[in-house]
């Protein structure tokens, strides 16, 4: 159970202001956006003595939203950090129910939501409200200042006057590096094209999707002209052209080259593979192209797992540092202790590991420990006593037999031979049983 909170310091259960309610929230700018708009916006950010972010994040703001495949792919990096299972470990060794339920629940996984979304953003910053309960907002991107340690009331804010400092603020939270502009700045360009793309590529399929009518008549009979004109008009509203049979018309509608608007495809598509690089470290995880096989798939998993244990890793770090640890404190939570994440093993690659570790035991011994953490197989608490169950029955096993007893010496031989082979265990044999009969389920 959690502390009560009248025994924690003083200074550790103050209750600030929520600067939240100072700020002067003004929504994204939506207007139209293109390569010139994000060059000025990278050079305002990266302005040595006033940077600000503000038209930076109002274009990430409007490539991410308008982009289906770019908020795809990100929310697919979120989630598969938000879908694995993490504990609190105290310092004991055992999990702490409290805090573990708390960041598995909506505040924990929102709080993992924002610290992923630095990497994507450059920055996010939780604002913690005092209470019995933990409960976090979302402090505007626009408004934070890294650069300057500050968070502005105003979006165009850049000095300390009626500003906020964020080391001088306890229940504040700002993740990210302050010159790191986000992976977004490597994603916007790629949107900004693929935009523009796909507006001429509707602009081709309004010119070219439907027959274009032509009807060439006399110059100079002008009562055959408006009777044509009537029928066309009333005959549908796709392209049509009247041309005088004198007139020499030649449509240069570039189907030559681009028959079936595959050029405007194929841009879209490298802006498509670009982002994917850039935010998930591959392709072939999210869409396949022609020429990809299982060989190519895997290959890009595995390069998406390594970003994925990045990922996890930096999650846990964040958790684990001092200013979340001590906000945690202040909720009445134990925090003596870490968080980490369950470990997950492939079941593939832990087949392959155990033919190695098989014939490495045979001629190194490996400690007990080694086969409980590298299989994941749990140790029992009355481990001590099992073990020196086992090995007793391990010296009754090698006791020798009277031969006297059993006219069949060679028998006698050959059975125990048997018996020792199939009873005699040790901790490594017991995961490994465990192990192989799960796979051989597996393989039918």
């Amino acid at each position: 159970m959690a502390k009560n909170r009248t025994t924690l310091e003083p200074e550790l259960v103050k209750v600030p202001d929520l600067i939240i309610n100072e700020l002067t929230i003004i929504a994204p700018n939506r207007s139209s956006k293109d390569i010139a708009t994000l060059k000025d916006s990278v050079i305002f950010a990266e302005n040595v003595y006033y940077p600000n972010r503000v038209q930076l994040y109002d274009l990430y703001h409007d490539v991410l939203s308008m982009d289906g495949y770019l908020t795809g792919i990100v929310q697919k990096r979120i989630d598969n950090v938000l879908n694995k299972s993490l504990k609190f470990i105290d310092t004991s060794g055992k999990v702490n129910d409290d805090i573990t339920k708390m960041i598995s629940g909506a505040s924990g996984r929102f709080i993992i939501t924002k610290i992923i979304e630095s990497i994507v953003w450059g920055t996010s910053g939780l604002e913690f409200i005092v209470g019995d309960k933990l409960n976090v907002v979302e402090i505007p991107r626009k408004h934070i200042k890294p650069e300057k340690g500050l968070i502005t009331k105003q979006q165009y804010g850049v000095s300390k006057e009626d500003n906020f400092v964020i080391d001088d603020m306890p229940f504040v939270w700002v993740v990210g590096d302050k010159n790191d502009l986000g992976l977004l700045l490597a994603c916007s360009m790629y949107a900004i094209y693929k935009r523009g793309t796909f507006g001429d590529y509707a602009q081709y399929v309004e010119i070219f999707g439907q027959p274009v009518r032509i009807i060439k008549y006399d110059a100079y009979d002008t009562k055959t002209k408006q009777e044509l004109k009537q029928l066309l008009d009333s005959s549908g509203s796709s392209l049509a052209m009247m041309l005088p049979k004198q007139a020499d018309f030649e449509m240069m509608d570039g189907k030559t080259n681009n028959g079936d608007g595959q050029l405007q495809l194929g841009l879209i598509k490298a802006c498509d593979d670009a982002m994917g690089i850039c935010i998930l470290g591959n392709t072939e995880t999210t869409q396949s192209s022609k020429s990809s096989g299982f060989a190519q798939a895997k290959e890009h998993s595995k390069q998406q797992n390594e970003i994925l244990k990045s990922d996890m890793a930096f999650v846990v770090n964040m958790l684990n540092s001092d200013k979340f640890l001590t906000i945690l404190k202040t909720y009445g939570f134990s925090t003596d202790g870490a968080f980490v994440y369950d470990k997950e093993l492939d079941l593939a690659e832990l087949k392959l590991r155990m033919e190695v570790d098989t014939f490495v035991s045979g001629k190194v011994p490996f400690g007990d420990d080694y086969w409980y953490e590298t299989y994941g197989v749990p140790k029992p608490d009355n481990f001590d006593e099992l073990k020196a169950k086992m090995e007793q029955e391990e010296e009754e096993q090698e006791k020798e037999p009277n031969p006297d007893d059993d006219p069949n010496e060679e028998k006698q031989k050959q059975d125990k031979t048997k018996l020792l082979d199939t009873k005699k265990k040790s901790v490594k044999d017991l995961v490994f049983k465990s192990l192989a009969d799960f796979f051989d389920h597996a393989r039918q």
